[in-house]
C-alpha cells in the first residue's frame, strides 16, 4: 500500500511540473568569493602599481519581482608603491590599503552555451563607499616626517563578465575620485537557500 501511494504522487506530480515548470518562478540567496588583480588608472597609476583585492558578497533574487540579482558586497585591496615613483621622490614606501562597501544590481542574459557548460553573460553596477589607509614613508634625511592618510570616498562600478553558475569572471571599472581602476575577479558562488 505505502509503495503504491508513494508512486501515485510521483505520477500525479509530473503533470503539475510539465504544465508549470518550477524554474519559472525562482527565488535565492547565494554567497559568493572573489579573489584577483586591480589595475590602477590615472592619478592612481602615477604612484601605485599592480595591486590586489579579494571579497565577500551576498547577492538576493526572486525574478517574480525583480528581473535581476540585488547584492552587497566587502573586500579588502592592497596597492604598493611603484619603483618609478620612489626614484622620482622623497618616498621610500607608499602602501595603499582600501577596504570597499558596495551595493548593486545584476543582471544575467541569457546564456550562450548550454550544450556541455552553461555560459551566460552578466553585467552590473554598483555604488559603493571605500575607507582608504595610506602609510606614506620618507627616505632618511629627507626631513619630512611619516604619516598615515584616512580618507573616504564614494564611487561607482561598472562591471561586464561570464558566468557558469557556480563559478564567475568579471572585469569592472571603479571609479573614485584620483583612485580609479580596473578590477578582474574570478568568483565561486554558493546557494544558500533556492525557492522554485
Amino acid at each position: 500500500m505505502k509503495k503504491f501511494f508513494i508512486f501515485f504522487v510521483i505520477v500525479l506530480s509530473v503533470p503539475t511540473y510539465a504544465i508549470n515548470p518550477p524554474a519559472e518562478k525562482a527565488q535565492g540567496i547565494f554567497l559568493a568569493f572573489g579573489v584577483g588583480p586591480r589595475m590602477p588608472v590615472g592619478n592612481l597609476s602615477n604612484s601605485t602599481d599592480l595591486g590586489y583585492g579579494f571579497n565577500i558578497e551576498v547577492s538576493y533574487t526572486d525574478n517574480g519581482v525583480l528581473p535581476f540579482f540585488v547584492f552587497a558586497k566587502v573586500g579588502f585591496e592592497q596597492y604598493p608603491g611603484s619603483q618609478s615613483f620612489y626614484q622620482e621622490t622623497q618616498y621610500s614606501n607608499l602602501s595603499t590599503n582600501a577596504f570597499p562597501l558596495q551595493l548593486g544590481v545584476r543582471y544575467y542574459f541569457s546564456p550562450l552555451l548550454e550544450q556541455v557548460v552553461l555560459f551566460i553573460p552578466i553585467v552590473e553596477l554598483s555604488a559603493s563607499f571605500t575607507y582608504f589607509d595610506k602609510l606614506h614613508e620618507f627616505k632618511a634625511g629627507s626631513g619630512i616626517s611619516n604619516f598615515t592618510e584616512e580618507t573616504a570616498k564614494f564611487g561607482a562600478t561598472a562591471g561586464v563578465g561570464l558566468s557558469m553558475f557556480l563559478m564567475e569572471i568579471i572585469a569592472s571599472y571603479n571609479y573614485l575620485e584620483s583612485n580609479q581602476f580596473i578590477s578582474v575577479d574570478l568568483k565561486v558562488r554558493i546557494p544558500l537557500f533556492i525557492n522554485y
